[in-house]
């Protein structure tokens, strides 16, 4: 088995999964699925698509009177190669093998019929048809042809599918084995070595059709086989090598984040605690300011008691706790010592602590007076007799 029949059976089996898979998804995903795997490969240059396997191509042999008749097909390019006469085809090793290129020498080689040498049949079948198509087709050909299924070579394809009913159009193709075991025994030792049989249609374009039953298929490996599941391999592990690399990288961004975090959470919590203790000290020096502009200074305490006390008293203590006023001393005139003290602006409610005690040695009364430092409380009203308040309404 040659390198050239394994690209060709690797090529069948994804055409097949893809058809199968199409028919399990939706009615026409997997021709959609070929669609776009086609136009994707289209954009890759032509020896890129070689190098990939995706535009290989395939050897075309034809048989015509004398001559075997050689063709590369490439997509939907036929390139003529040339022939060689049918006498050298009963050669017993390959006869083409000296012939060809390496290039061309391991390609699937697919014998083309004519197009007279086929019985065409369109036919509308259910969208799940598609994953078994050759199944069932075989069981259409005694209805749609005059032969058997034992005494034909066929096979179908999908032409399209209809929008109205979502029903598949296929094509039936059909070729009786009398005159397809000719060609097959002209081949001679080629015969072996086919990976299909299609039909030519319009100006000599195959159909796309298999024609040769599934177990007389020559199946070709891919040459290139080993070196697809090496890029696969280092692509995945390029792509493991470079997710683990971004997780690395987030992981040290989240740790300098959270490094960074801390920093500023810990300037953040030294910032409230000055500004915390700022406000504190902002609010006792309002609160200070504010008791101060409430009260009366010293001196000016001093002052007033130096204006209304009389000049026959003197005092020996005079302090000043909080909000209240005591003064303790002597005088000859302390019983009126409170009415002397009432009506002032800086203080409030004098009254003597005590009584009177008297001194012998100076002939003045002791006496202890206390008052409370602040403006005055304004007089109330005085009530109206309930008599007045009774005239009055």
């Amino acid at each position: 088995m040659n390198a050239g029949s394994q690209t060709r059976q690797g090529a069948d089996w994804a055409q097949d999964r893809l058809r199968r898979m199409g028919a399990r998804l939706a009615p026409g995903a997997g021709g959609f699925l070929g669609w776009w795997g086609h136009n994707l490969a289209a954009w890759l240059p032509l020896r890129v698509r070689r190098v990939l396997g995706f535009d290989r191509g395939r050897l075309l042999l034809q048989l015509h009177e004398q001559s075997l008749q050689l063709r590369l097909q490439q997509g939907g390019q036929l390139h003529e190669l040339g022939s060689i006469p049918a006498v050298a085809l009963d050669a017993v090793v390959d006869p083409l093998a000296p012939l060809l290129p390496p290039r061309l020498a391991d390609l699937p080689r697919w014998l083309l019929l004519p197009a007279s040498a086929g019985l065409r049949r369109r036919l509308a079948l259910p969208a799940a048809a598609a994953e078994r198509l050759r199944d069932v087709v075989g069981f259409e050909i005694d209805r749609q042809t005059p032969f058997t299924a034992d005494a034909v070579a066929f096979d179908a394809r999908v032409l399209g599918r209809r929008d109205s009913d979502g029903m598949l159009d296929t094509e039936l193709v059909v070729v009786p084995r009398q005159g397809l075991d000719p060609q097959l025994a002209a081949l001679g030792p080629l015969a072996q070595s086919l990976a299909g049989i299609d039909v030519a249609g319009g100006a000599g374009v195959p159909l796309g059709v298999n024609l040769l039953p599934p177990a007389a298929r020559r199946h070709h490996g891919d040459p290139f086989r080993f070196w697809n599941l090496a890029l696969v391999a280092i692509a995945v592990l390029a792509v493991a090598a470079t997710m683990w690399q971004l997780l690395g990288n987030r992981r040290a961004a989240a740790d300098d984040l959270e490094q960074t975090i801390a920093r500023h959470a810990a300037a953040a919590r030294a910032a409230a605690t000055q500004r915390q203790t700022l406000i504190e000290l902002t609010e006792g020096q309002a609160f200070l300011d504010r008791t101060r502009a409430e009260r009366p200074t010293t001196l000016e305490v001093i002052d007033e008691l130096t204006r209304r006390l009389p000049d026959s008293t003197y005092l020996e203590k005079l302090a000043i706790e909080d909000s209240t006023l005591t003064m303790i001393g002597l005088s000859r005139e302390a019983p009126s010592l409170i009415q002397r003290l009432q009506g002032s602006p800086l203080w409030r409610a004098p009254a003597l602590t005590g009584a009177l005690i008297p001194d012998p040695a100076s002939g003045r009364d002791r006496f202890t007076l206390t008052a409370e430092l602040g403006p005055a409380a304004p007089p109330q009203p005085a009530a109206r007799p309930r008599e007045e308040a009774d005239n009055g309404q």
